[in-house]
């Protein structure tokens, strides 16, 4: 980021703030390519299996589905923010199939927002995020933290008071 546009710190992230996830459309060549690197179960590696199995298709394993998901979270927010980090993620539920040729999109909100502490120049924010398909139904909700960076007013506002 340059100068005119700063990267957010933890006071740009009130509890309520949300930050929405552009559409990506899911084919079946980066399913089936995740799926032969990192999990080659059958209904994510050809398309007959997917079909024969009760997803219905070809269908992205749920940790290909997590990883869209922290891309989009890159694209909407973390990209442009003094993120220092996750603590974990306290769940994360995968609520449908995505099959090839699905449209991915979605949202997060601030759920939770607090002085870290043990670190006086960080805030840990706790996020919902979910992942919807072109219908509008639920494919992935994920509920984790983010630790990020308080700036120098915000910290001395902090300490004094």
């Amino acid at each position: 980021m340059t100068s005119a546009n700063p990267l957010l710190t933890f006071a740009d992230f009130p509890v309520g703030k949300r930050f929405d996830f552009p559409g990506r459309t899911v084919t079946a060549a980066e399913i089936v390519a995740f799926a032969q690197e990192f999990d080659p179960q059958p209904m994510h590696v050809d398309e007959a299996a997917g079909k024969a199995s009760i997803l219905g298709g070809l269908s992205a394993s749920g940790w290909h589905t997590s990883a869209i998901m922290m891309r989009m979270l890159c694209d909407s927010y973390i990209d442009q923010t003094a993120a220092e980090g996750s603590p974990g993620v306290d769940s994360m539920e995968w609520k449908r199939p995505v099959l090839a040729g699905d449209i991915l999109s979605g949202h997060c909100r601030v759920v939770e927002a607090r002085l870290s502490r043990s670190r006086p120049s960080i805030g840990i924010v706790r996020f919902i995020a979910e992942v919807t398909n072109q219908r509008g139904e639920t494919v992935a909700l994920c509920d984790y933290a983010n630790m990020i960076r308080i700036d120098g007013g915000e910290a001395a506002a902090h300490a004094n008071g």
